[in-house]
């Protein structure tokens, strides 16, 4: 695989077994800075495993791999300060309000207390909650839990943001919001990891792989996927395309 200066996440042969099953059968692929790369595939085929490794929660059985400049194996807590990563639960306490949710992890992202009152403004203004901010986070809807929690990732200013399924659950209209603001980030220099299983979502970002049983089965913008695995469809979609893949693979 040759690689740019550019790549912000690199990874060769990466490989992750629970006992005797593969989860993640050596993937590669690179990720260039501020590009939205969407990682999609079906439930169980290794979407959450990848993004795991890549934020150096779970460690590799094999191959290399380096995110922000860290190396996934060797440095993985390095890994931790300079990502964002938002998981399918939100990683939210709901018996705490969404102030109190932001000081707790401006704490786990050891940002210094001279800070605090300004990146708490930030985020909750930012993420429109500053007149619930005292509210229990377990009372709020779904997309205003989705908007904390993808505030808190952003806490600490990172390179990369990990995004995984971060839509399951909430209403069309406030995905559609939830994506305007993820384009807004990359604009700004920020890259988007962000796993997924709705096709429509996979529109917005630059380029896509799919996954399937832990293999990378296509990789490339949506459009290069679409033209490759439905050829003979000119008025095929990506769902096309990810039915189309899955039945060349025998899934």
């Amino acid at each position: 695989m040759i690689l740019s200066n550019t790549d912000t996440i690199v990874v060769s042969e990466l490989e992750k077994k629970f006992g005797d099953f593969t989860a993640v059968n050596k993937i590669s692929f690179s990720v260039k800075k501020g590009e939205i790369f969407g990682f999609l595939g079906s439930n169980g085929s290794g979407k959450s495993t990848t993004i795991r490794m890549l934020c150096g929660i779970i460690t590799p059985t094999a191959g290399t791999g380096s995110v922000a400049g860290y190396d996934i194996l060797r440095e993985p807590e390095g890994i931790k300060q300079a990502i964002g990563y938002m998981s399918q639960k939100f990683s939210l306490y709901e018996d705490l309000t969404p102030a109190e949710n932001v000081r707790f992890y401006l704490g786990v992202y050891n940002i210094p207390p001279r800070r605090w009152l300004e990146r708490t403004a930030w985020i909750l203004n930012m993420t429109r909650l500053n007149d619930v901010r005292h509210r229990l986070t377990g009372e709020l809807p779904p997309g205003w839990r989705q908007r904390l929690a993808l505030g808190c990732a952003l806490l600490h200013r990172p390179q990369i943001l990990f995004l995984d399924e971060p839509t399951s659950g909430v209403d069309p209209l406030t995905r559609g919001h939830f994506w305007d603001f993820i384009r807004r980030l990359a604009a700004s220099g920020m890259t988007i990891f962000v796993t997924t299983h709705y096709m429509d979502e996979a529109r917005f970002c630059g380029r896509i792989a799919m996954i399937n049983a832990g293999e990378i089965v296509a990789m490339g913008t949506p459009d290069e996927i679409i033209g490759a695995a439905c050829p003979a469809q000119p008025d095929a979609d990506l769902t096309d395309a990810f039915v189309a893949l899955m039945k060349r693979e025998g899934t």
